[in-house]
């Protein structure tokens, strides 16, 4: 993937900004070329879900974790990298049976994954900013504390409390606006794109996907695909 030209770069604004990046799901190329693109006073906020599906999960995870390690980025927690840590620490026949159909159990090994074990059980599960907050899946609508799995439920029922709140976890053709809920994952992993949105111009960049899996996303996916 060629990195983007100069001219495609956004301004550099006055102050400090932030971009939601939506799930990464292993496509560390994609995510390479567009942090290359961002302004690099800004903060990134990873929308969780790094791992699993895409063809380069460690390297998407790495990536990540060094953008964390900078200080440049909040990794959030997504259901994806939940789903492992709670695998990893089952040891029954579910858990391995839950392991050997995961994607990133596969590509990193047993070792390999607890050795990102502790990295991934402490990942925060939302990230406030000023009139926003950014979480993987939205809000439980009766305790109002972060939901990694919550979707419907969730959009008929924000009240607006916490200004906007942008969420990955539902891939779609583009970012979509639902009242104060934006959603951001646009399913670079399924031939759809990898996006950025900064909450406070409301502003978003992409780049493609895996593109060798199928052509742009054309709306919101199977159900069987949103897990």
């Amino acid at each position: 993937m060629a990195p983007p030209s100069p001219s495609s770069r956004p301004p550099e604004p006055s102050a400090a900004q932030h971009w939601v990046i939506g799930d990464v799901h292993g496509c560390a190329d994609a995510l390479q070329a567009l942090v290359a693109m961002l302004p690099s006073r800004d903060r990134i906020v990873l929308c969780g879900d790094v791992i699993n599906r895409g063809p380069r999960i460690e390297a998407a995870m790495e990536m990540a974790w060094d953008l964390v390690e900078s200080g440049r980025a909040v990794w959030i927690k997504g259901n994806h990298e939940r789903a492992l840590v709670e695998e990893l620490r089952g040891g029954d026949w579910r858990a391995l049976r839950s392991l050997a159909g995961c994607d990133t159990y596969r590509q990193l090994g047993d070792r390999r994954c607890r050795l990102w074990m502790e990295r991934l059980q402490r990942l925060p599960l939302a990230y406030w900013g000023q009139g926003w907050v950014a979480t993987h899946a939205g809000f439980d609508p009766i305790t109002w504390e972060p939901d990694l799995q919550v979707r419907m439920a969730f959009w008929q029922r924000y009240d607006g409390r916490f200004g906007d709140v942008i969420v990955g976890h539902t891939p779609g053709p583009g970012v979509r606006r639902l009242g104060a809920i934006v959603l951001v994952d646009t399913g670079a992993c399924y031939g759809g794109h990898l996006t950025a949105y900064c909450p406070e111009t409301g502003r978003s960049l992409r780049v493609d996907g895996l593109t060798a899996q199928g052509s742009s996303v054309p709306g919101l996916l199977a159900p069987s695909c949103l897990l």
